[in-house]
């Protein structure tokens, strides 16, 4: 038995719940995989999946040797990497997921950035609004938006706070209620951003006075910023979304800007990662560098 190839494919096994999906991960067969568990579970002489036809399911004892070769795996990793990395110039690849619409207009231009600064990194870029697990998925970095992280195996780092508008087109304007306060949020067909925390909870600041908006289900719900932006420039609705995202539209009088008394509720963009990984070179780099280039 190659212990080191079992306890591997014991990992990622649990990690991504299947024998198929790490077979595929891995590049081995299904046999292959099923052969790795065998022998350790026989090295071991305890059961550390039970498996039937349909499910699989980590025993106790699995659980708790999962945990263990986990983090001897990650201190194999982080000790090649600690002298692969030890050169003046940083090399290797670097697995980012970072959501559409940011990633093409704020985040895709610092990354290029950065590799034209260090020509031996390459990066694989997945542009996606969908919340993704970095462990399952095999990635370094995630770039998202939101607050205290519920998971204690990641860390983060703040990049960006982003101011939010509530805008929409002067042609909605001209055919709509009039809007004075928050409250009149509700009688307004509101574009909704569909994977938001809160996509239909909007609350805004004047002051000392808070209002919380709870709004009805309008026409239009969408997972991409973009496209959100287009349905307002369409003349569709109302629209809360980051200020980067309109402000050349709103200079240009295409949207207009409205409740300017009140601000929305500021959210952020944060450099999500493993535990693990800022221990890498590479990755501690490129956090770095995001963290210096949005601050300017």
């Amino acid at each position: 038995m190659d212990k080191l190839r079992a306890i591997t494919v014991f990992r990622r096994v649990i990690e991504l719940g299947s024998f198929k999906a790490a077979a595929e991960d891995l590049g081995l067969s299904k046999a292959a995989i099923s052969k790795n568990i065998n022998e350790l579970e026989d090295y071991l002489k305890t059961p550390l999946i039970n498996r039937t036809t349909r499910k699989m399911h980590i025993t106790e004892s699995g659980q708790r040797y999962y945990n263990h070769i986990s983090n001897i795996l990650d201190e194999l990793t982080n000790a090649d990497l600690s002298i692969i990395e030890s050169s003046h110039y940083l090399r290797g690849l670097i697995k980012v997921s970072v959501p559409m619409s940011m990633g093409i207009l704020q985040i895709n231009p610092a990354i290029c950035e950065f590799m034209r600064l260090h020509p031996e990194i390459s990066v694989e870029l997945t542009l996606s609004d969908q919340y993704v697990d970095l462990v399952e998925q095999g990635l370094d970095v995630a770039i998202r938006g939101g607050g205290e992280l519920k998971n204690s195996s990641l860390k983060s780092r703040k990049l960006l706070e982003l101011k939010r508008v509530l805008c929409a087109s002067p042609e909605y304007i001209q055919h709509a209620d009039k809007l004075v306060t928050p409250d009149d949020l509700v009688s307004h067909n509101c574009l909704i951003y569909s994977l938001s925390s809160s996509p239909r909870h909007w609350v805004f600041r004047q002051q000392d006075k808070i209002k919380a908006i709870d709004l009805s289900p309008g026409s239009y719900a969408v997972n991409n910023g973009l496209a959100l932006k287009q349905a307002t420039l369409a003349g569709l609705g109302i629209v809360l979304t980051p200020e980067i995202f309109v402000d050349k539209e709103i200079k240009s009088g295409e949207l207009t800007k409205l409740l300017p008394a009140w601000e929305a509720e500021k959210h952020a963009l944060y450099a999500i990662y493993p535990y693990h990984k800022e221990q890498s070179q590479k990755v501690r780099s490129f956090i770095d560098y995001l963290v210096a280039y949005f601050s300017k």
